[in-house]
């Protein structure tokens, strides 16, 4: 298992007091902790709907953000949850990477449905799913899982902080709602644009200094003619 640090600005500020909710939330203890990733997965595809109506209804960014703050919640606990009732499981983990960008990919279509922009939010996507590949690939060949200073944390605190911003726009200054929304995944995407080979460049310096030993072998067949 791939040793995992944190860079984050936000985690130290975050994570403890979301985390200590956790005994608050009475989760039954044989509750599996996969169950607490799909319901955060949920929240996430709940958000998602928000952003996508945020430009339409003035309740759209309220949800929007109610559904990313619930990822996030989600994502503290559910570790906190598997450690303490013994339910530690490489599967959980699987899961629990495998939906964390698929719940950034629904946020970004969400804002690109918003304001009308699909070609902008397939940009968007591409340059994070880029990233996600990236990092794992990272972690397999290094041993180490890294989040960067802005990772997964701190862009869902931007899209909270931008959701409530949306909300706040439709009910006092509607006619720049449409505007600030394409302004915000035009910012996002520019720069996701700059720090992706910034990082990949970073990747590549890593692997190579203290990355395994490389991989030498020869593909096995498993069909034989």
């Amino acid at each position: 298992m791939s040793k995992r640090v944190s860079h984050s600005l936000l985690d130290p500020l975050v994570g403890p007091p979301l985390t200590a909710l956790y005994p608050h939330l009475h989760i039954p203890r044989r509750f599996p902790p996969e169950g607490i990733v799909a319901i955060g997965h949920l929240s996430a595809i709940a958000g998602a709907i928000g952003l996508a109506l945020s430009t339409t209804f003035w309740w759209g960014g309220l949800l929007a953000a109610a559904g990313i703050a619930g990822n996030h919640l989600a994502d503290c606990v559910d570790g906190r949850h598997a450690r303490t009732t013994g339910q530690c499981r490489n599967g959980g983990e699987l899961l629990d990477h495998f939906t964390d960008p698929l719940s950034f990919t629904y946020w970004l279509v969400g804002l690109a449905v918003a304001c009308g922009r699909l070609d902008i939010g397939l940009v968007a996507v591409i340059v994070l799913m880029a990233m996600a590949v990236l990092t794992n690939l990272r972690a397999k060949l290094t041993g180490e899982f890294t989040l960067a200073a802005f990772g997964p944390t701190e862009f869902k605190a931007l899209l909270t902080v931008f959701a409530l911003a949306l909300a706040t726009l439709s009910v006092f200054a509607s006619g720049v709602t449409l505007t600030t929304c394409l302004v915000g995944l035009g910012g996002l995407t520019t720069l996701g644009l700059i720090l992706l080979p910034i990082q990949l460049i970073q990747s590549v310096r890593e692997v190579n200094r203290c990355g395994n030993q490389p991989d030498t072998s020869e593909w096995e067949t498993a069909r034989s003619n």
